[in-house]
């Protein structure tokens, strides 16, 4: 099977239009449920990590105290001119060694959580790798490639930065916060509520913002795919836009989702920027609160000044993590949405199972016969069927030629053949056998087949050529290169054969498709498919290739679709469809002496020549 069978064949819709799978509001709890059940894998790491971040939070907040008691003695000594360094001495130590404990702890935990991230987010990308071969081709018809890009690239990057960043971040938070409240009431139940009622606002501003912000973020992941899939539709054909001199409708076009991508933004950014100064502004008033309320309990000999001094630590501690819970939570925020776009890829409905289908056609074995049967077939985002009623049959070693007016439904009986899609009545056998029998990767080793749409990877040209085959010699490359004319091409190039093609290589399209058919001439296979294969080479190079498509159709089954009538004269069928069925068949002499749609477009060919 050819290259160009095994990456599919485009949708004939190309890029038109840019289509999404999301635009309802997103569910933030399924969202990050959904997410965690992903991550069930990697649960011992997490829970470890989890448990590390916590034990940290837990030192630190035990550090307070004993930062009481050393401010206590240290004021003790002042007060009696005598100071208890061993006492001193023992508190130093143990709160050093708090802090390089809490410290590893992090750092354990920053490790685990970083290789984590990194873990999933390749499973991920492996998942949606897999995904993509099995999607149908309607699918692909209404989402366009750049939204799939982004799904992958910018969606999984802010899952994996998020559990980077975020998780491990909101739980030592929480711990610390509810750590916090609990030494502060063992310490002074009266400071305990000065400083809380005093960061109680803190609460409701944050639960607030994040009520409202959950929409703007979601926004914020779907624009971001429009603009790239804008972007990708641009670049892939910026030819045709210099051509018409479409810049500055591209250009206002990309302003247009530039800018939204930039409300969503600044609508998400801003919200969420108000957690920061606010959670300042709610600690800098703890501070002036703990402060008086604790100078007055000094007076009366109620609490020591060590207890103020531990309180302004709490406060610290107490309003940190709000801001840091605010952080996280904004995060998962946008992870919830991103997650959203990238399971809803997972979750897309698949091609048709083949696990039961167990028929299997050896190379070896197959004649070449293929029948059409009342074949009808309608796209999902059609209201009538393209195809109607189709029937034909091809015997083994026919050139059978498909010709008819564009929308006719010529490549679509061969993406029905090559089962890309499936049909909605009727049948297709191959050598008597329903191709609802026989797997997708057993009918596509069935077949070569070259497109009138080009791909070439980056590599060299030889590598091109032998693209996924194995046993090939430089002879066999050098013989197909010679049978299309395009040996010397190449021995023109740097390298020879050795050239690498890049996407900035200047080498023409027709350069590119007498490439792509050397590389179909190696196959040995007993069905050949060329779908416009000579579309994009000159008169003359044309009846070079024209002679080399007929050595490589000899002892096989061929479908040739084509719009110049003139290279399919000598097909042994030829099929005239319009509108979905078969109008007229027969030969070439045959149609002609029938003067019918056949002969009228031919005529209008040979006279437009």
């Amino acid at each position: 099977m050819s290259n160009d069978t095994k990456t599919k064949m485009p949708p004939r819709m190309g890029r038109m239009g840019r289509g999404k799978i999301a635009e309802k509001p997103k569910n933030f709890k399924k969202a990050i449920k959904r997410l965690f059940k992903e991550l069930s894998n990697f649960k011992i790491l997490i829970v470890i990590a989890l448990i590390l971040a916590s034990l940290g939070s837990v030192l630190s907040i035990i550090a307070p105290d004993k930062l009481a008691d050393l401010t206590n003695e240290i004021s003790k000594g002042v007060a009696t001119s005598f100071m208890d360094m061993d006492a001193i001495k023992n508190i130093t130590l143990f709160l050093v060694g708090i802090y390089v404990t809490s410290a590893i702890f992090t750092f354990i935990q920053s490790i685990l959580m970083t290789d984590v991230a990194n873990r999933f987010a390749k499973k991920l990308r492996s998942r949606i790798s897999n995904k993509i071969n099995k999607l149908p081709l309607t699918f692909f018809d209404k989402n366009s490639t750049g939204d799939i890009l982004s799904r992958v690239t910018n969606d999984v990057d802010t899952i994996a930065q998020s559990m980077n960043q975020s998780l491990a971040n909101l739980v030592s938070s929480v711990t610390l916060f509810i750590g916090t409240i609990i030494m502060m009431f063992h310490t002074n139940w009266i400071m305990a509520i000065t400083a809380i009622l005093s960061s109680l606002i803190g609460f409701i501003f944050m639960f607030s913002i994040l009520s409202k912000s959950q929409k703007y973020f979601i926004a914020r992941q779907r624009e971001l795919g429009n603009l790239n899939g804008h972007i990708e539709e641009i670049y892939s054909g910026l030819n045709i836009v210099k051509v018409y001199n479409g810049k500055k409708q591209s250009d206002e076009k990309f302003d247009e989702l530039n800018k939204n991508v930039y409300n969503a933004n600044r609508k998400s950014q801003f919200l969420s920027g108000l957690m920061q100064p606010l959670m300042n502004f709610i600690g800098n008033f703890g501070y002036v609160a703990v402060c008086i309320v604790g100078a007055l309990l000094t007076m009366n000999n109620i609490i020591t000044f060590g207890v103020i001094i531990a309180f302004i630590t709490y406060v610290r501690l107490f309003t940190s993590p709000l801001s840091q819970i605010a952080q996280a939570m904004t995060a998962l925020q946008t992870t919830a949405a991103a997650s959203e776009r990238v399971f809803e890829f997972v979750d897309e409905k698949e091609m048709s199972n083949q696990e039961n289908i167990t028929k299997k056609l050896e190379l070896n074995e197959v004649k070449g016969e293929i029948e059409f049967e009342n074949i009808v077939f309608q796209y999902d985002n059609n209201d009538k069927p393209t195809i109607k009623n189709f029937s034909a049959i091809a015997k083994p070693g026919q050139k059978v030629a498909i010709v008819g007016p564009t929308g006719a439904g010529k490549t679509t009986i061969v993406n029905l053949l090559m089962k890309f899609y499936d049909i909605n009545s009727g049948d297709i056998k191959i050598d008597g056998i329903s191709t609802k029998e026989l797997t997708r990767e057993n009918i596509h080793n069935l077949f070569t087949m070259v497109l009138q749409d080009t791909w070439l990877f980056n590599g060299t040209i030889k590598e091109n050529i032998i693209y996924n085959q194995e046993g090939i010699t430089d002879e066999d490359v050098h013989r197909v290169c010679k049978a299309v004319g395009i040996e010397h091409f190449i021995k023109t190039l740097p390298n020879s054969y050795d050239y690498k093609l890049s996407d900035n290589d200047s080498i023409s399209s027709g350069q590119k498709q007498l490439i792509t058919i050397a590389r179909a001439m190696l196959q040995k296979t007993p069905f050949l498919i060329l779908d416009e294969a000579t579309s994009n080479v000159d008169t003359r190079t044309e009846e070079l290739v024209q002679n080399a498509m007929d050595k490589l159709a000899e002892g096989r089954t061929a479908f040739i679709i084509a719009h110049r009538l003139s290279t399919i004269k000598n097909a042994d069928l030829i099929l005239v469809m319009k509108d979905g069925n078969i109008i007229e068949q027969g030969n070439h002499d045959e149609l002609m002496n029938k003067n019918g749609f056949y002969a009228e477009l031919y005529n209008s060919q040979f006279a437009l020549e």
